[in-house]
């Protein structure tokens, strides 16, 4: 389901002073790295991905790879860093930077 742009609005201000918990370079979209994706959506439900690509093109190629394979919403895309959103199954309130940072 689409993110409405109330809620995007809302996970911006969130992901703002989150820092990139991974960081997507030379090896491509790995199993390893899709994993890992998933696993840090699952614990996080709001991150950030740095997307190191030559072109504009290909960073959005790579975004849109990832939304395909987490699965989940992009929320914001500036330059190289990506806003991933997917709500969690059964959010850790430890862990969540939706239920722990204030909006």
């Amino acid at each position: 389901m689409p993110l409405s742009q109330q809620d995007k609005k809302r996970f911006k201000t969130i992901a703002h002073h989150l820092k990139p918990v991974l960081i997507f370079g030379g090896q491509g979209l790995s199993e390893g790295f899709v994993e890992e994706l998933q696993l840090r959506l699952e614990d996080h439900e709001l991150i950030k991905v740095r997307v190191n690509a030559e072109t504009r093109e290909d960073r959005a190629a790579i975004i849109d790879a990832l939304c395909e394979a987490g699965p989940c919403e992009l929320v914001q895309r500036i330059g190289a860093i990506a806003i991933l959103y997917r709500a969690a199954k059964r959010p850790n309130p430890k862990l969540s930077n939706l239920l722990r940072l204030p909006s």
